[in-house]
């Protein structure tokens, strides 16, 4: 008998006495799940700000936060019991057990180095709370060496290592805690949180960010944390003993899902004597992950391909030692593998190699949102969760904690379930750099161990320091600044600004680059017209990709975005007589709102206090703006607030909306001729059921883009997530010159493209990190699925080197590209290389070597459109 064996037997009368407890039947939502890693320790006030961010993901029934890696000195103990002994955290909901608990459990088995009860507000109706969350005990312990002894004899664990008995003792001590005060009784009196080293677990009825509140987390400081906002879904939707997080041994895990199979890996786990007792899918996913770990030792790769099995072509482009490895693992645990829709992120004291992780783990149906960033420099952070606004609201918490992180991270993904590239997991890993400093080093890598990094070699802006004062060379680049505003076509002046400064980014320091840019902004305060060209000017070089020097992107658009924001903050207020062709609004005067003083007027609106739905949201203010008159937003300072453009009604033609800072869900969903521009990444559901308009995005979208869509343009930068056009009908036209993760066009029924029907341009290429330069992706498609089942419309995907394969298509075939279908789509091309500079001629360019467009772009098509499929050179096409 092994290891793994000797301990689920060991188990055996143990699980015996547990009692048959009801079928998990509560129904599951969609919850909110964020996570981040630091290189050096950060306070709790971290995580309240995205779980604010994500109360529409959840409603109130519960909340948890979990964190990993502590100081020693803010929990009175030493370095060497942080590190060795087992943290418990015990909920109490009747403080009447608590002696019996610790008399029964804890003092009879544990050497207690420290124990203590947890500080909290004295009145939790100040914060909220319907429930008044349980009083927590701590313990640092480990088991006593007579105790273990025996424990190690009574089971025959002799060839175990001790730590690996001593853990297991600690795992059953837990479970009948639990039995005795949770499960086995009506009414609930005490379970266990966590019990893991050096991390915590705290759970409640409410909201996750007052968990920090109540237990005074605000200034406590750990590496990892972790939260999650409960839409109760399956288990004791009332308790905080279904909340998230759930613990392993050593992990914390939170989930955003549902198990449809959650009977099947139910009868797994009860097999290997692992009995759920809180009859939640997510504890099911906890024990899962404590099995494969803690128990057979399965490397993180094969505890990844368990959970989320490699299947269809990503399979088959798997090495042929790697398709034997996972084809074992799949027939051993396949009844296990959660089956979705479910996002797994993960916080994990790794005790074996001595370090923290963060872990972000999708299915292969990707229909949970999911977002990864990591940012670099004097510290590093990794961060996943589930909407990207999140994670901004994150990195604008810590900047104000200590400046040397940013606002904006120098990577944002997302992950494709699944994958044979990367394998739709992402591991953030924090190590101790071996220097003698102390100091911890953060790598990303996915599931294959390949690390993902950002620009090197290149440096960050400080803001916190004043300028200068101007040299000679200053004074010349002001001069040239200034002779270009003057010019009479502000829109030619500010495409002249931005290649000014574009074209001198190589030359620049952080120091220039931030002189030229607030000598824009300088301009722009003197009247309109400087104001509207210097808007345009900075919006290009935060939209477009060239090379920035010396300096990061990302730190380049952190100086960008300051300089917007104070433009626009120096508009005036829409209750002031002005002549001012800008007005401004935000949540404080929004009741001041009025119609327009003039033709062409721009609302200006500062989004940043606005709820983020509902009657006070900014898109509810902008519906009435538009009933008044108005046809020009700028909306700046966004924090995930959503339905942006939303409400307006039919025959919106004329109004614009630019759109900064993290925008929401469910932007531009409904409009019907409206023009939306998105000078970033965008979310999820965006331009669902679109009849007509344009939207524009710099960047990426995220999930089930333009689902059900009737019409309409949209032009998109970067990539798409799952399921993009899912359902769409009509005559959608849609450029996307990245890739769209999987699902694209499924159940597409947008008639004949040819004519007047609805078509997807598919580019496959992105942005080189380090010089801005266009790049090949390896191919222009990973997924294992476009055009599913398709009837009507078209793609017509770059694809020079005929990556795609018919494996991929899934009711639908290729077909060449006629002349019809060039005059089709260039003027959409046309657009495009007009928003983005992608131009035709590079689009074309093979191997430094311009080709016909039928040698570049493939069409795909639906297989019962074959035969009516037709040359007409004739066809006329207007862009919008």
């Amino acid at each position: 008998m092994d290891s793994a064996e000797k301990i689920l037997s060991s188990r055996t009368e143990l699980c015996r006495r547990t009692p048959i407890l009801a079928l998990n039947t509560e129904e599951e939502g969609g919850c909110g799940v964020t996570g981040f890693i630091c290189s050096i320790p950060v306070t709790g006030k971290n995580i309240f700000a995205p779980s604010v961010q994500m109360h529409n993901r959840g409603n109130g029934k519960g909340g948890g936060i979990g964190a990993v890696g502590f100081i020693p000195e803010a929990l009175g103990v030493s370095r060497q019991v942080l590190d060795e002994d087992y943290m418990f955290h015990i909920a109490l909901l009747d403080a009447g057990v608590a002696d019996d608990l610790e008399n029964t459990f804890i003092r009879p088995h544990f050497k207690i180095d420290k124990s203590e009860k947890l500080a909290t507000l004295d009145d939790h109706r100040s914060i909220g709370l319907d429930v008044r969350p349980p009083d927590v005990m701590r313990y640092f312990v480990r088991v006593k060496d007579d105790v273990l002894d025996r424990f190690i004899a009574e089971n025959h664990f002799t060839s175990l290592d001790r730590r690996d008995a001593e853990d297991e003792f600690v795992y059953q001590n837990s479970f009948r805690i639990n039995k005795r005060y949770y499960a086995s009784l009506g009414e609930k009196k005490a379970f266990v949180m966590s019990h893991g080293r050096n991390m915590m677990i705290l759970k409640i009825v409410g909201y996750a960010e007052n968990v920090v509140r109540y237990y005074k987390l605000d200034d406590f400081k750990a590496h990892t944390w972790l939260a999650h906002q409960r839409y109760p879904t399956r288990g004791r939707v009332w308790h905080p003993g279904g909340c998230h997080p759930f613990s392993a041994l050593n992990e914390a895990l939170v989930h955003n899902g549902d198990f449809a199979n959650y009977q099947s890996v139910y009868e797994y786990l009860k097999q290997r004597n692992y009995h759920p007792l809180f009859l939640t899918d997510t504890e099911e996913a906890a024990l899962l992950l404590d099995l494969w770990s803690r128990v057979y030792k399965y490397p993180l790769e094969y505890l990844i391909e368990a959970m989320a099995p490699t299947t269809e072509m990503d399979f088959d482009m798997l090495p042929a030692q790697k398709q034997a490895l996972y084809k074992a693992i799949q027939t051993h645990h396949v009844y296990a593998s959660p089956d979705g829709p479910w996002f797994f992120i993960i916080a994990r004291n790794d005790v074996q190699n001595d370090q923290f992780q963060l872990i972000g783990l999708t299915d292969t149906a990707m229909l949970r949102p999911q977002v990864f960033a990591l940012q670099e420099g004097e510290v590093q952070i990794g961060l996943i969760c589930s909407e990207k606004q999140a994670i901004d609201a994150t990195l604008i918490s810590l900047e104000r904690e200590d400046p040397r992180f940013r606002p904006i991270a120098d990577k944002y993904w997302n992950a494709r379930g699944g994958s044979h590239t990367d394998g739709g997991a992402f591991i953030f890993s924090l190590k101790d750099t071996g220097d003698g400093s102390g100091t911890k080093q953060l790598i990303c890598t996915d599931k294959f161990g390949k690390v993902i990094e950002t620009a090197k070699d290149k440096v960050i802006c400080d803001i916190s320091k004043k300028l200068k004062e101007t040299t000679a060379e200053g004074k010349a680049m002001e001069e040239s600044l200034r002779g270009l505003f003057a010019e009479a076509d502000g829109s030619s002046a500010a495409h002249k600004i931005f290649a000014y400064v574009r074209d001198a980014m190589g030359g620049f320091d952080a120091e220039r680059f931030r002189f030229a840019i607030e000598t824009i902004k300088g301009q722009a305060l003197k009247n309109d017209t400087f104001k509207q060209t210097a808007i345009t000017a900075l919006t290009l070089l935060n939209d477009r990709r060239y090379h920035t020097g010396r300096i990061k992107r990302s730190s380049v658009q952190h100086v960008l975005k300051i300089n917007l924001d104070e433009i626009l903050a120096a508009t005036p207020m829409i209750a002031e007589k002005t002549a001012s062709q800008f007005s401004q609004i935000d949540f404080a005067t929004r009741d001041t709102l009025q119609a327009p003083q003039q033709n062409n007027q721009i609302l200006v609106i500062d989004a940043e206090h606005f709820e983020p739905e509902g009657d006070n949201c900014d898109a509810v203010m902008i519906v009435k703006a538009y009933k008044l008159g108005w046809r020009r937003f700028i909306v700046y300072k966004y924090r995930g607030q959503r339905f942006t453009g939303c409400g307006c009604g039919p025959a919106t033609k004329g109004v614009r909306i630019d759109v900064y800072g993290s925008s929401g869900d469910y932007l531009a969903s409904g409009i019907d001729g409206m023009e939306i521009y998105v000078h970033g990444n965008a979310q999820d559901q965006l331009c669902q059921i679109m009849k007509e308009g344009k939207l524009v995005v710099f960047g990426d979208v995220g999930q089930t883009f333009m689902y059900g869509a009737k019409g309409g343009a949209a032009y998109i930068m970067g990539n798409a997530a799952g399921r993009p056009l899912i359902n769409a009908v009509g005559k959608p036209r849609v450029v996307i010159n990245g890739t769209a993760l999987d699902y694209l066009a499924e159940s597409f029924m947008a008639g004949d493209p040819l004519g007047g029907g609805g078509f997807v341009i598919l580019n496959g290429i992105g942005f080189d990190d380090n010089d801005g330069s266009i790049r090949e992706y390896e191919s222009p498609y990973p997924g294992s699925n476009i055009f599913s089942l398709a009837s009507g419309g078209a793609i017509y995907v770059r694809d020079p080197h005929r990556k795609l394969v018919d494996e991929q298509l899934n009711g639908g075939e290729f077909a060449k590209i006629t002349d019809a279908d060039w005059k089709l789509i260039q003027p959409y091309l046309e657009e495009n290389e007009r928003l983005f500079d992608i131009t035709i001629d590079r689009l074309l360019t093979i191997d430094d070597g311009k080709r016909a467009p039928k040698d570049v772009y493939r069409k795909i098509r639906p297989k019962k459109t074959a035969a009516s499929a037709k040359d007409d050179d004739g066809l006329s096409e207007s862009v919008h």
